[in-house]
């Protein structure tokens, strides 16, 4: 599938402002499930000086710094022509030793994966209880815990819009039954987490409705299955990732997966308001 992203952020200060150092993660990923053809990104006020580097994660990062005039506004513009080439979730044969949770991670395996099984999502007795729960359902089986976490948020868990904030604690999820994508994508990490199933946050766009005048980011949680690597799964919708979704940036913790972060200069303070407009277009399927 290939899909032409236009993606434009705006950020409106209520005051004038000096714009500190901001880290942008808009620029998807490239791996083997989706290329990169065409990214540009434009930025106002001009930045005084920009340079790209990859995270710890292997997120490409462009660091951007700004003049010191007062501004009142910041936009970030981004277009990208992007093909995504995984058409079937489950193309991969997982590792004889790794079909059964808790997995026996080798040493030198457990060193990697250590960031991505500790984490406060995964300490939350309410949430280990449920996770152990759905393992037990699924006879310790991952393939089959995972699908059926995935169905178990989405068919339990109502969706509602909030814009702006972090996501909630996976307890808070459990226990409302309701969420954002990046709050199921928490409840879904954490229940990973407490099986000893490595897991992170993706930040990135989704198909849905290519009728649509504006899309919104979106948010699903990758978990590494030994043979398959990092695959995705997305409790929002239900569904195994496949090639109707655009990753831009992964990460253990999900502040490392944000697309935009960014400070004030000299610790001013500023109310702000955000607006964001996402057109994804099919090119070719």
């Amino acid at each position: 599938m290939r899909y032409r992203i236009i993606h434009n952020t705006r950020y409106q200060y209520a005051q004038p402002v000096q714009l500190g150092t901001h880290i942008l993660r808009l620029q998807p990923r490239v791996d083997g499930s989706q290329r990169l053809h065409y990214f540009t990104c434009e930025i106002a006020p001009t930045p005084r000086k920009t340079t790209q580097w990859l995270d710890l994660e292997g997120n490409v990062c462009c660091q951007v710094w700004f003049p010191d005039a007062e501004v009142t506004t910041l936009t970030i513009a981004t277009q990208c022509d992007v093909e995504t080439l995984r058409s079937n979730p489950f193309d991969y044969l997982t590792d004889d030793w790794a079909i059964t949770a808790p997995l026996d991670y080798p040493q030198s395996v457990q060193r990697l994966v250590a960031p991505y099984l500790v984490s406060p999502y995964a300490e939350n007795p309410l949430v280990i209880d449920w996770a152990q729960q759905q393992l037990h359902q699924a006879d310790g089986n991952v393939g089959l815990f995972l699908t059926g976490l995935t169905q178990t948020i989405y068919k339990t868990c109502t969706y509602e819009t909030r814009d702006h904030g972090a996501p909630w604690p996976a307890g808070v999820v459990l226990s409302g039954q309701q969420g954002t994508c990046r709050d199921f994508t928490v409840l879904f990490m954490a229940a990973c987490r407490a099986v000893g199933l490595a897991a992170r946050f993706v930040s990135g766009y989704q198909r849905g409705d290519t009728e649509q005048t504006n899309h919104d980011l979106h948010a699903w949680p990758e978990v590494y299955i030994p043979g398959g690597g990092w695959r995705g799964f997305d409790p929002t919708l239900g569904l195994a990732v496949a090639d109707d979704h655009i990753a831009l940036a992964a990460a253990a913790d999900p502040a490392q997966a944000a697309t935009v972060i960014g400070k004030l200069q000299r610790g001013q303070i500023s109310q702000s308001t955000l607006e964001a407009t996402i057109q994804l277009a099919v090119c070719s399927e």
